[in-house]
């Protein structure tokens, strides 16, 4: 008779081992979009809230959880209301929001001082007080950016 170890399926089936964070997020992260298209994006109606009218991006799920709650946006006609799973499903989704907010902010900076702004200019631009505050700024969302980009991780 096989033991329990010996009767696994595969990786991350084994009862003793860890599970993979990184796959464990992405099928979350895609579960949590999958969710919030089908109960909130499913109708043209519904889609027309978003920017993009065919594809939900995750700032937009995100965007659509939190204006259903706070009555920013009205549900349609026989759209179920947000509830707790929607909400879980809208927070999984926040570090990819992050994630790309981070390197949105990055590049523009990198190509703002590569068109030629200083730093003075980049504060001001950012409400920072300081050149000094920009300039760690930029160098704190590059770290986090090239982190995110070796670990695989969003």
């Amino acid at each position: 008779m096989a033991s329990t170890f010996e009767q696994h399926d595969g990786p991350g089936t084994d009862p003793f081992s860890l599970p993979d964070a990184q796959q464990a997020r992405a099928r979350r992260v895609h579960a949590s979009l999958f969710r919030i298209a089908e109960r909130h994006a499913a109708t043209e109606e519904q889609r027309k809230r978003q920017t993009h009218p065919t594809v939900l991006g995750p700032h937009e799920a995100v965007r659509l959880v939190s204006f259903l709650m706070s009555g920013a946006a009205r549900p349609a006609e026989g759209e179920p209301e947000v509830d707790h799973a929607d909400i879980t499903a809208a927070l999984s989704l926040l570090p990819l929001v992050r994630g790309e907010l981070d390197e949105l902010e990055a590049g523009l900076l990198r190509m703002a001082r590569g068109r030629g702004m200083t730093w003075p200019e980049v504060a001001f631009g950012l409400g920072l007080g300081t050149p000094q505050a920009a300039r760690q700024r930029y160098e704190r969302l590059a770290g986090r950016v090239r982190a995110e980009g070796e670990t695989g991780e969003d």
